[in-house]
């Protein structure tokens, strides 16, 4: 894994700034701290920074074809280059590497942007052709990998990170109020969009070309949901025993490496089936990194350690304190690069210090099954609400929400409280949103902390229909677990899941994460099952459990989901943590970012500290609050200026006196 950047001179001619290009890449130099390389000509400049992973001696980039007309700077993995590689070589062509790299370098002479359909990874590159002077960029099916870019007077910037970008001084730098207005309603801003002004991201699943003079962006891959007359009618044991050998087989491609690899661990279904693959079939000796909570009510370390003693591999154990999560809490904004709802981010950033401690860069992880599985509560949720939307009087069918929730619904005082939360929109099943409405509303109520300003830039844009007007056109022949899955894995997953809670948090310090339940062989046959056998009654991820039995401890793969979380208040108030958190959420701070309203966070500061029990409304909105402060703080207020240059890169292939 690595950064990449790069600098584009779509319109016009003008040599491309060494100065300004290794700015860019030295600012990545935590995704990528073994080299560097810069290409350089008159109209273009690619710079990369490398995590060694896959040929540690000659992989080097940027990386050209044959005849030097193609040039590539890559961040990712392409899990089947062997095969492809194998391919090519008989199809006449010539490699001087051995990386996957150049594997796409060398597809992409041979089949243009179709050779995206073929790749199996988690990718983001450029390729420059110096020949044709055109640009192509993409982007894996789930934006796994990051890719942001800028237009600035007819050139386009694009890099890993939004901080490369910003090391340009002529780069404005100002928060974007729709951006913000779609952090505290769906968490995190819709595909395209970043928390700046002008500074966009490539969606997942799309492809970008720069040529004469205009850019052109498109998709080129949708989850490949099928409707019903086309899903599978196999028995559960046979659609159970093919979702083990798809993925037993994306394990094992991914961990195709020159380095040691690991998991994580965390003791769930997902986390414990991917290691249990590992140990079972290709590493026995696999060692395992998992996360511990000083606070009871987060921790499972208990049934990490009953996996690791069950499985033999060598574990790995770090206990988060409050004190830890919240005092690096301004890192994983830096990292992160947007504002947050949650502390859940902190415990996986650390953990990552703690990998690359014990001299590991890559892990598998288990993100991922839960969007193609029918995991979520959100699912079942949407399930009981239409059921019960049919008769809405019927307290037997209200009651079925119980289920889903007991640590709730089990307490008759928050019982009646709740019910009619529940209850809301039971009438709006017919909107193609019903799945998200609730969970959206309830955040949504966080803007109410909004300053009036803010509030007033946005109060003309309304994100529910933005998004849509954006679903794909086969949306409405999906069924509605699947449409219900779009949402979650186009939103949450793609744009906050996969990137602050998985790239970033890991990159931070310079880990990469592999994620096979995101396999494109896994997620084809995924689409094809139908919803009943995914969600059985309210039983989540029932295939996907029968999949681990005997694989598992039955006491591992058939426990109820333990969602991850972390704690917030006692992180941002407590201890050493609680004067830093004051100081940046007082009056005159609140009122330079010009974000929030300081009477109203004031109210909410109050409300948290007075001993009153926080909701989870309430713990958002303090997250969300202070990381956006942060945001401001550390990009448009205190953003760094004149970093001392990084070191020599390690290759440097200057064209800019050769073309003209």
């Amino acid at each position: 894994m690595c950064g990449i950047a790069g600098i584009v001179q779509y319109r016009g001619r003008k040599p491309v700034s060494r100065q300004r290009l290794a700015a860019m890449v030295d600012a990545l130099h935590h995704r990528g701290p073994d080299e560097t390389g810069l290409y350089l000509d008159n109209r273009a400049g690619l710079g990369h920074a490398r995590l060694s992973i896959i040929d540690l001696s000659s992989g080097t980039q940027p990386i050209h074809n044959e005849d030097q007309t193609l040039w590539i700077t890559f961040n990712g993995e392409i899990f089947n280059y062997p095969e492809l590689r194998k391919n090519l070589e008989a199809r006449g062509h010539r490699f001087y590497t051995t990386t996957d790299t150049e594997v796409i370098l060398h597809l992409y002479e041979e089949k243009g942007e179709a050779c995206l359909d073929d790749l199996n990874g988690q990718f983001a590159f450029a390729i420059w052709n110096a020949e044709k002077q055109t640009c192509f960029l993409a982007r894996d099916r789930f934006g796994i990998r990051p890719l942001y870019y800028t237009v600035l007077d007819g050139t386009l910037l694009f890099a890993s990170e939004i901080k490369s970008i910003f090391t340009c001084p002529a780069v404005p730098r100002e928060i974007d109020p729709v951006a913000m207005d779609q952090v505290f309603t769906f968490w995190a801003p819709l595909p395209g969009r970043t928390p700046f002004k002008n500074i966009r991201e490539l969606p997942a699943g799309h492809c970008m070309v720069v040529d004469d003079g205009r850019l052109e962006t498109r998709r080129y891959w949708q989850m490949p949901f099928r409707p019903k007359a086309d899903q599978l009618d196999w028995a559960p044991r046979r659609i159970a025993e093919e979702i083990q050998a798809r993925l037993k087989e994306a394990v094992r491609i991914r961990l195709r490496a020159d380095v040691p690899v690991g998991t994580y661990l965390s003791g769930g279904l997902d986390s414990s089936g991917i290691t249990a693959l590992v140990a079972r079939n290709f590493q026995k000796d696999v060692k395992t990194f998992g996360i511990c909570f000083e606070n009871a009510a987060f921790d499972e370390g208990i049934y990490q350690r009953r996996m690791a003693e069950f499985l033999g591999t060598d574990h790995v154990e770090q206990v988060m304190s409050n004190t830890q999560i919240g005092s690096a809490l301004p890192d994983i904004v830096w990292f992160a690069e947007k504002p947050l709802l949650r502390t859940a981010p902190v415990p996986l950033f650390l953990l990552s210090k703690t990998v690359r401690e014990h001299n590991l860069k890559v892990v598998l992880t288990g993100e991922g099954s839960d969007e193609v599985f029918g995991g979520y509560n959100i699912f079942r949720e949407a399930c009981v609400r239409r059921f019960w939307a049919r008769f809405p009087d019927s307290e037997k069918r209200a009651n079925l929400i119980s289920h889903l929730y007991p640590y709730i619904f089990n307490d008759p005082r928050l019982k009646r409280m709740m019910l009619p939360f529940f209850a809301k929109g039971l009438d709006q099943t017919d909107d193609p949103l019903f799945s998200h409405l609730i969970r959206w509303g309830n955040t949504a109520r966080i803007k109410g902390y909004f300053s009036d300003d803010l509030a007033a830039a946005v109060s003309g844009y309304d994100g529910l229909e933005e998004v849509r007007e954006g679903l794909p056109a086969e949306f409405s022949e999906w069924d509605h677990l699947q449409q219900a899955q779009h949402l979650e894995m186009s939103i949450f997953m793609s744009c906050y899941l996969l990137s602050s809670q998985g790239d970033r948090t890991a990159m931070g310090h310079s880990v990469e994460v592999r994620m096979p339940y995101l396999d494109p062989d896994v997620l084809e046959f995924a689409g094809r099952i139908p919803a009943n056998w995914k969600i059985l009654g309210l039983k989540e991820k029932y295939l996907l459990k029968q999949s681990f039995r005997g694989t598992l401890p039955d006491d591992i793969a058939l426990r109820p989901k333990h969602p991850y979380r972390a704690p917030i208040v006692e992180s941002l108030f407590g201890g050493d943590n609680r004067e830093a958190t004051l100081a940046l959420l007082n009056e005159a701070a609140l009122r330079e970012a010009g974000l929030f309203d300081p009477a109203r966070v004031g109210r909410l500061i109050k409300k948290l500290i007075g001993g009153a029990h926080p909701g989870e409304t309430d713990g958002m909105a303090l997250t969300g609050i202070v990381t956006a402060q942060w945001l401001h703080e550390r990009f448009i207020r205190n953003f760094p200026k004149n970093e001392p240059p990084g070191p020599e890169p390690g290759l440097v292939i200057d064209r800019r006196n050769e073309m003209n």
